[in-house]
């Protein structure tokens, strides 16, 4: 019975994996926000009252939940913003930014919180 749910949005794209341990699922949640953030930047969005640059634009979402299915002990992820770059976040209601150390990405920064638990 697999343990932890992978959920990556992309646009309109919803896509769900699921995996019996956690090492394989951040496995695979490393290599989606790498396909993810390969993309060409996007472009500002301007609208009558606001312009959004491509760093504040989330352009897709890989979050992970798990072990259990009803109220998960852990909530976490990566928001891939449009210009490339990755911001890795816990919690569920209130999301928390996970601060990256010296020299260490998003994705490591997710790993290194998410296996000290």
């Amino acid at each position: 019975m697999a343990r932890y749910t992978l959920t990556v949005r992309d646009g309109p794209r919803v896509e769900r994996d699921r995996f019996d341990a956690l090492e394989a699922a951040l496995d695979a949640l490393q290599a989606r926000v790498l396909t993810l953030g390969a993309r060409p930047p996007r472009k500002p969005v301007d609208i009558r009252t606001r312009r959004f640059e491509p760093v504040a634009q989330v352009v897709a979402r890989a979050e992970l939940s798990g072990p259990e299915r009803f109220l998960p002990r852990i909530r976490a992820g990566i928001d891939v913003r449009g210009d490339g770059s990755a911001e890795a976040w816990t919690g569920r209601a209130s999301r928390t930014v996970v601060q990256q150390q010296d020299g260490e990405s998003a994705l490591a920064a997710l790993r290194r919180v998410l296996t000290e638990r």
